[in-house]
């Protein structure tokens, strides 16, 4: 029974294979008449290969060069320093752009600044104070900015001065 069964699969598969092979046989014609008709055309113009430049040898020689292991550059050691020994204050544990400007107080003929950090506590600051993660020093509080000064690495080992603002937020 099984092998009645095997050899009537194997005949439906070879009629299927057939038809199949039968059904091809006019998408090839067409293919054909393509080709032919591309084989028919003119060939083109190859444009010549470019000239190829000699290959320039380097004879490596390290007694004329600089070690790859020092910095090209001399490092800066003058100019602007942030001062390590300074106590940190509490605004300087934030970013300068997560920190607001939300207005001003006057107290007894002194502007404070009412800074607010990003868990919305308001902090008042005055000239003098610090803020940001630059070593930036208040250098002026007016009814509309917080003027500040960083101290920012210059790629070289110093440091640059750089003017940064906290502006009011409406």
């Amino acid at each position: 029974m099984i092998a009645k069964f095997a050899s009537r699969l194997s005949l439906v598969f070879c009629v299927g294979l057939m038809l199949g092979l039968a059904a091809c046989g006019d998408s090839t014609a067409n293919l054909s008449k393509v080709l032919a008709e591309k084989r028919a055309r003119p060939g083109g113009r190859i444009e010549p290969l470019p000239d190829l430049k000699p290959y320039e040898s380097f004879v490596y020689d390290p007694n004329n060069l600089r070690s790859p292991f020092q910095p090209s550059v001399i490092t800066s050691t003058a100019g602007p320093r942030p001062d390590r020994g300074r106590t940190r204050e509490f605004l300087e544990t934030f970013s300068l752009d997560t920190l607001r400007m939300v207005g001003t107080l006057r107290q007894a003929g002194k502007t404070y600044g009412l800074v607010q950090t990003k868990d919305g506590l308001l902090h008042r600051v005055v000239p003098g104070n610090y803020l940001g993660q630059n070593d930036g020093k208040i250098t002026a509080i007016t009814e509309s900015k917080i003027t500040v000064q960083e101290l920012a690495p210059d790629g070289l080992g110093g440091y640059m001065e750089r003017d940064a603002a906290l502006s009011l937020v409406n």
